[in-house]
C-alpha cells in the first residue's frame, strides 16, 4: 500500500469516527447546560486538592467545566484529539483515557492550587501528549502523520 493510499485510508477512518467523537463533545455540553441550571452545583465534583473529599472528583472533573466559554474552547481541540483517539481503536482510547483521567487528576489532587479544579484540559494535553510520544517509540505511517497533526496544530496549546 503507497504512502498516498495509507493516508486517504487515514482521513476516511478519521471522518466515520467524528460521530462518535462529536456525540463525546455533544456529552460535555449536555452535562454543562444541566451544570448551568443548577447553578454551577455540580461542580463540588471537581477535584479539591489535598482533602479526602476532593479524591472523589477525580473521574468526574474532566466531564466539569467553569463556564461555556471553558467548554467551548476544550471542545474544539477536544473533538479532534477524540477523533484522533478512536483511530486507535476502542480499547486504545478506553486505556489512555483512564490513564490520562487518573493519573491527571492524582497529579492535580496532590499538586493543585486550592480551589475546586474543573474541565477537560488535563484530557486534550494527555491525549497530545499521548500522540507524540506514540510517534516516537511506535513509528508508522498512522502515528507519524497524527503525531505531526497534533504537533502543527496544537502546539501551541
Amino acid at each position: 500500500m503507497s504512502f498516498v493510499d495509507q493516508i486517504t485510508r487515514i482521513f476516511t477512518l478519521m471522518q466515520s469516527h467524528f460521530r462518535e467523537a462529536l456525540l463525546i463533545i455533544a456529552i460535555l455540553w449536555v452535562i454543562q447546560l444541566v451544570n448551568a441550571v443548577l447553578g454551577y452545583r455540580l461542580n463540588v465534583f471537581g477535584i479539591y486538592p489535598r482533602h479526602a473529599s476532593g479524591l472523589v472528583g477525580i473521574p468526574f472533573f474532566s466531564c466539569l467545566h467553569a463556564s461555556f466559554n471553558h467548554l467551548f474552547f476544550n471542545s474544539i481541540p477536544l473533538l479532534i484529539l477524540l477523533d484522533f483517539m478512536l483511530l486507535r481503536g476502542i480499547p486504545a482510547f478506553t486505556c489512555a483515557t483512564v490513564f490520562i483521567v487518573v493519573c491527571s487528576g492524582l497529579l492535580t489532587w496532590l499538586f493543585g492550587r486550592r480551589g475546586i479544579h474543573v474541565g477537560a484540559s488535563t484530557l486534550v494535553m494527555g491525549y497530545w501528549g499521548y500522540f507524540l510520544v506514540n510517534a516516537y517509540h511506535h513509528p508508522s505511517v498512522l502515528s507519524i502523520v497524527l503525531g505531526v497533526l497534533c504537533l502543527y496544530y496544537l502546539g501551541g496549546l
